[in-house]
């Protein structure tokens, strides 16, 4: 396998190698030819897609965005696993009837007609899809989007690996039988190569060959595996970011058989935009530290406050999904008309903001903090008031004070009404999905997004703007507003109209902190302090001095009148 892409492009001409060896993107077909090509909703009238991981939050939105933009799409055949119970018709059914598809259904109430569930488990072989399925994606696919993924961090290798790299393999050998297709996008993540502090839009040499690390990890017990992991995945941080890394080598190795892009989104987030401002449906990422902050329960957590947090809204990530579908199909096919016969390369797009409208962790935790105290969520622990720190032992001691000791007390009232203890637990939980996250919001990547910026150039004005994923006019205070209502609305489920109530409930737990922190004061001087001669000296000292200002603020207020 070749460690590096090749220089030559199955672009009509737009392949160009760059000084540092790096395939890019160039534009030598100009914006002007590119205009006279279909636009992104002409391109998708009458195909048939095929998504995978459709019932995950960037499915769904893959899935309406392209039932709303592309309204002549043909048919959306999404492969769909049963799963606690329910059956992929239901599971399609229930996605379908959430918020997330109200736009869609006030313009057309039967779009579900154009969605056809495929019964599919990734974990099977062949994906679990039955032959007569096999045959009918083989006839009629038109473009695969290739969203379904494990994004758990602390997934078990083996597990990581079926789901990440395996499927994906068995994927790829289902599309090269699709005797009509003309893309297939997969969805890796900007972190792949997170061992690398620049990292450009090519695909690095994989950490291991992946069919090596498969054979030998199959007879291996599930303990041994267990115990060699952090070896293998050497200086990368978790299997989620080691896997995809393996997964980005397998698709370039069908990419001379296959027309093939990639995109790398970093950190997703709620949408910017589209289908409604701060949509998002999940605990996953940045929403679930959002909620603990809003609820009062994070009060610190590790981070660089200027290290640049690395989110993009999901509307973004699917809006270039969508035209580098288009972009990939539309040139592959020009290329065939000229019967160019050069080794096609596959075409990877840095899907980031750090590295053009940058934002820093300090800068979200001042917004979120501010918007959840002018949205705060209902039945809140404590009033929002989270800490970002560096410092090891600073965030130690917080998590103690601020975390541990509360949880503590807490847990002992419920015991005493007879109630089961929880707060604790919750702690915990929430100490493991930060400490995931500390690798990420402690340190800086820079990304190169040239190919991101030139497909751009190739949209027509148009497009441009239903297909936006231009991050320079992210507004970040506006859009962290928005997500965090987003996470009240559609997470919570949380009435907008309650929050003179839990603004109400933030007033009363600020009283119940400062009398809580005045009885503590007044215990440790007359326990601790006072039993001294000088301590009492001290006290009563303090207390006239009150006294005193009291009398005269009065005095002062009594002449005022």
């Amino acid at each position: 396998m070749s460690t590096e892409p090749s220089v030559e492009r199955d672009l009509d001409g737009l392949g160009e190698q760059a000084t540092d060896g790096h395939t890019r993107l160039t534009d030598i077909s100009g914006v002007t030819e590119g205009r006279s090509m279909a636009s992104i909703p002409e391109y998708y009238a009458g195909k048939n897609v095929l998504i995978t991981g459709a019932t995950g939050f960037m499915g769904k939105v893959l899935v309406e965005k392209l039932l709303r933009a592309c309204p002549e799409v043909r048919a959306l055949y999404l492969l769909v696993r049963p799963k606690a119970g329910q059956s992929m018709e239901q599971r399609v059914s229930d996605m379908m009837t959430c918020k997330l598809f109200d736009r869609v259904r006030e313009v057309n109430p039967d779009f579900h007609l154009k969605i056809i569930p495929i019964s599919s488990e990734l974990t099977q072989p062949g994906l679990a899809i039955s032959p007569e399925d096999v045959e009918k994606l083989s006839a009629c696919i038109n473009v695969v989007f290739h969203c379904a993924a494990t994004i758990r961090f602390d997934e078990p290798l083996k597990h990581a690996l079926q789901l990440n790299v395996i499927a994906t393999q068995q994927l790829l050998s289902l599309a090269k039988q699709m005797q009509h297709l003309e893309a297939f996008v997969h969805i890796s993540t900007a972190y792949a190569n997170c061992n690398r502090k620049h990292i450009d839009e090519v695909i690095y040499p994989p950490p291991v060959e992946p069919k090596k690390l498969i054979d030998s990890l199959e007879w291996m017990d599930d303990s041994i595996v267990r115990d060699i992991t952090p070896r293998l995945i050497g200086d990368r941080p978790n299997t989620y970011t080691y896997t995809k890394a393996l997964a980005e080598c397998v698709v370039q190795q069908e990419q001379d058989k296959l027309n093939i892009a990639i995109i790398r989104p970093s950190i997703v987030g709620a949408s910017w935009q589209e289908p409604v401002p701060g949509w998002i449906d999940n605990f996953n990422g940045p929403s679930g530290v959002f909620i603990a902050a809003g609820k009062g329960i994070l009060r610190t957590m590790r981070a660089n406050n200027d290290a640049v947090a690395d989110l993009v809204p999901v509307d973004m990530v699917i809006n270039l999904t969508l035209a580098a579908g288009w972009y990939t199909a539309v040139h592959r096919r020009k290329t065939e008309k000229q019967k160019d016969e050069r080794p096609k390369s596959a075409l990877v797009y840095n899907c980031t903001t750090g590295g053009i409208n940058p934002f820093h962790w300090g800068q979200i935790e001042h917004h979120v903090m501010s918007s959840f105290k002018r949205n705060p969520l209902e039945q809140a622990f404590r009033r929002p008031n989270a800490n970002i720190t560096s410092n090891y032992l600073m965030n130690q001691y917080w998590i103690l004070v601020s975390h541990k000791f509360p949880a503590l007390i807490y847990d002992f009232v419920l015991r005493l009404s007879g109630q089961k203890p929880q707060m604790m637990r919750i702690f915990n939980r929430l100490h493991k999905a930060i400490g995931l996250l500390e690798y990420f919001s402690s340190q800086d990547w820079e990304w190169n997004s040239e190919n991101m910026s030139m497909l751009m150039s190739q949209l027509t004005p148009e497009d441009r703007r239903t297909f936006n994923f231009d991050v320079r006019q992210l507004n970040w205070p506006e859009y962290i507003e928005n997500y965090c209502i987003g996470t009240k609305k559609y997470v919570l489920n949380e009435d907008m109209s309650d929050i003179p109530a839990a603004r109400q409930h933030l007033r009363k737990l600020r009283n119940i902190r400062y009398t809580f922190n005045t009885l503590l004061v007044v215990f440790i001087w007359r326990v601790f302090i006072a039993r001294s001669q000088m301590a009492r000296n001290i006290w009563y000292f303090v207390v006239s001095l009150c006294f005193k200002f009291l009398s005269y603020f009065r005095a002062s207020s009594t002449i005022t009148k």
